[in-house]
């Protein structure tokens, strides 16, 4: 069992001696070969915690005799995983600083050409925002004009209701009058 803990042991040796010569390769590489190697370098760390998984499974299966010095040396070995991890993580945060002055830019035109760009598009956004100020302005006035158009239907309606119950008492007593005015005829 410890030659399968040995074994693991020196295959970490060997992915975590390639992982901190790639470390220190990444600030000084640019674009895609740089990017690959952050990629690559992922992949290897990803690699190395499987084998301190198996590490840690062979340690629990050596008998306790021996059980505490392979867990000192997995101990240790969890540490210099750790310390590879930040080293890899402040390598990463070099490079998008990298990537982020690149994309930016740290010329003085470049800020000064920006700087237009913005007063530019926030005149325009001011423009914008005065003429949808003014088509709300207008929508107001329309509701407020057919709110008023709506009681002055609804003033007519009822007006036209009223002419309308008037002619039919008229015509009904044009009726009555005319059956009076016809039963005075015929005595």
């Amino acid at each position: 069992m410890s030659s399968d803990f040995e074994a693991y042991e020196q295959d970490f040796g060997t992915i975590t001696a390639e992982i901190t010569n790639k470390v220190g390769k990444i600030p000084k590489l640019s674009g895609e070969e740089k990017t690959q190697l952050v990629l690559n370098v992922d992949k290897q760390l990803e690699e190395v915690r499987e084998l301190l998984e198996q590490m840690d499974l062979e340690v629990r299966e050596i008998p306790i005799q021996s059980r505490a010095m392979y867990n000192g040396r997995l101990k240790s070995y969890k540490q210099e995983m750790e310390k590879l991890e930040k080293d890899f993580k402040r390598s990463r945060i070099a490079y998008s600083d990298e990537v982020r002055n690149e994309l930016l830019g740290d010329d003085a035109s470049s800020s000064e050409s920006q700087r237009a760009h913005l007063l530019d598009n926030t005149e325009k956004l001011e423009r914008s925002s005065r003429r949808l100020e003014a088509g709300y302005q207008i929508a107001v006035e329309t509701e407020q004009v057919g709110q008023e158009i709506l009681s002055n239907l609804h003033g007519d309606r009822e007006k036209i209701q009223r002419a309308r119950e008037r002619l039919r008492e008229t015509d009904a007593n044009l009726g009555k009058s005319s059956r009076i005015l016809t039963g005075m005829l015929r005595r």
